[in-house]
């Protein structure tokens, strides 16, 4: 290929980047595959599935900590209780280990796994709300429209990303999952989950999850959508809200006009 060639290729395809990144993103709807029982005590902060139960992070000063499910039936089968003066956010799995922030402690807390008791504490800058991870890093996310990505073992910012749709920022950004090479965010206050590219940001697309509890189940105001959770394994997308009283299984589908 010639260089001029090299030249309008590499033009072009910065173009069809920049056109992409401009657009809405598409919305897509979703399908309900099965429920799960929730308890409506639990404030969720974060969530994710592993070997088969679901780890929760819970909020509220008082009542916050960890909480290890079983998905068929809703039962504990372990918990850790924060002291009453932290309130709990994001929660993650990190080798052996869980790792858990508070909201404006600047304290996190690193747990034996298997034990849930207390390994070590860690300390950062900001405020802390959703948590998730690549296979290398952690990505957090802190109420504004940053993602950050840290290193796991000493919680520093390796980078970050701003998250657009087109030219719009998109704040409000609350628990995290990394699904398939992409962050999915829960919107605080709001119905709709963004699929962002973890390279640039951008909004890939938006699953619209509006009716998917009705009003009249939800405890208040603040009982909203937050919590998604990954079965890798089986293909398995699950969300849930703050003080929810069923964990939805769902499919991503084409949204009905």
């Amino acid at each position: 290929m010639s260089l001029q060639k090299l030249f309008a290729t590499k033009v072009a395809l910065a173009l069809a980047l920049l056109v992409a990144n401009c657009a809405a993103a598409p919305i897509y709807g979703y399908k309900v595959v099965a429920k799960y029982p929730h308890s409506t005590d639990s404030y969720t902060e974060g969530f994710f599935y592993l070997n088969g139960l679901f780890y929760e992070g819970i909020g509220l000063n008082g009542h916050s900590g960890v909480v290890v499910t079983q998905p068929e039936t809703g039962n504990p089968v372990q918990r850790f209780d924060l002291p009453s003066k932290y309130f709990g956010e994001g929660v993650i799995d990190w080798g052996p280990n869980l790792l858990q922030w508070t909201w404006q402690s600047h304290t996190g807390f690193v747990l034996d796994r298997f034990s849930l008791r207390i390994v070590s504490q860690f300390h950062y800058g900001g405020e802390g709300w959703g948590m998730t991870r690549t296979a290398k890093e952690l990505i957090t996310s802190d109420g504004t429209a940053t993602l950050r990505f840290r290193n796991p073992n000493t919680l520093d910012e390796i980078r970050h990303i701003v998250v657009k749709e087109g030219s719009k920022t998109i704040d409000q950004l609350n628990e995290l999952e990394y699904i398939k090479g992409e962050i999915y965010a829960n919107i605080w206050h709001s119905d709709r989950i963004a699929r962002i590219s973890p390279i640039d940001g951008h909004v890939i697309a938006w699953i619209d999850c509006a009716g998917l509890l009705p009003d009249d189940q939800r405890v208040n105001a603040e009982s909203v959508l937050n919590g998604i959770a990954y079965d890798a394994k089986k293909d398995r997308l699950f969300v849930t809200g703050k003080q929810w009283p069923t964990v939805f299984e769902i499919k991503i589908v084409p949204k009905s006009k």
